[in-house]
């Protein structure tokens, strides 16, 4: 699935993949900057926690939006895929100014909303100008190839990833979340072998990567983003390799960007800091 097209006049809105386990109480700087982007005091913000089955998810982040300044604030209590064609709901999505996808299961997620029209409106709303933001499993369904689940550990091998189709905002990179805690480099490397097209990026927990219109990414938060560029591979042995053999992969590229540091997803170069950069 490619990203809904984008018009002559229109720039494309933020896609913003979160790791899960986000500050909510202290700084906040990453739905700080979510509420900014979105327009402030004036942002109409829309929260959709359909891969969390816990029922304060909502409210929750309705409240931690409302705390930031947000205008206005609401959740789609969506539960089943009837919920996912109703009009009232695709209205909402239309007229927000930010959309942000709660965490907890990803194949939830995704075999609730894809294919819904919430899910097409949020596709075209972000082609519009409009920044989605998703956090642990509302990260990994923003791309077109969704991580699905899979083995931890530090060696990639044969079928360690599961993977199934996203919501498709990108369809450049492929994105895994908690990543450092929970030791998920391995399934990263799997999956960038399959198509060493996509980038991937594994974004820590209270650590986000806001992709602008430009591909360029910029990362917040107190973690790291681990970029995976397979562009350059030389030789795999994903294609030969027994179930559960480890894999070979020559000529991969890897940076670990923090706070501050820059991703070019077109060039695919890293970017120091700002003021780190000598003048």
């Amino acid at each position: 699935m490619c990203p809904a097209p984008v018009s002559d006049d229109k720039d494309r809105g933020f896609i913003i993949p979160i790791g899960g386990g986000e500050d909510r109480v202290k700084e906040m700087r990453i739905h700080r900057r979510f509420v900014d982007l979105s327009g402030g005091n004036k942002a109409d913000i829309v929260v959709i926690p359909t891969a969390s089955q816990l029922k304060r998810t909502g409210p929750d982040y309705n409240a931690i939006f409302r705390e930031l300044g947000a205008g206005q604030v609401a959740y789609l209590p969506i539960t089943r895929r009837a919920d996912g064609d109703n009009p009232a709901f695709v209205e909402m999505l239309a007229r927000a100014t930010g959309i942000f996808m709660t965490g907890g299961n990803q194949l939830r997620l995704s075999t609730i909303l894809g294919g819904t029209l919430v899910a097409q409106q949020i596709r075209r709303s972000n082609a519009a100008g409009v920044p989605v933001a998703g956090t642990s499993a509302g990260a990994s369904i923003m791309s077109e190839h969704m991580v699905a689940g899979g083995r931890s550990g530090r060696a990639p091998a044969e079928g360690g990833i599961n993977m199934a189709p996203g919501l498709g905002l990108t369809n450049a990179v492929i994105i895994d979340q908690h990543f450092t805690q929970r030791n998920r480099l391995g399934r990263l490397l799997s999956a960038t072998s399959y198509n060493p097209f996509l980038i991937g990026l594994g974004v820590d927990e209270d650590t986000a990567a806001f992709i602008g219109p430009d591909n360029i990414l910029d990362v917040v938060g107190s973690g790291t983003v681990t970029v995976v560029n397979a562009a350059d591979l030389s030789y795999s042995s994903v294609w030969q390799a027994e179930r559960g053999e480890a894999l070979s992969l020559l000529g991969l590229k890897l940076d670990v960007l923090g706070q501050g540091c820059r991703y070019d997803l077109t060039n695919r170069l890293a970017f120091p800091p700002e003021e780190d950069v000598e003048t």
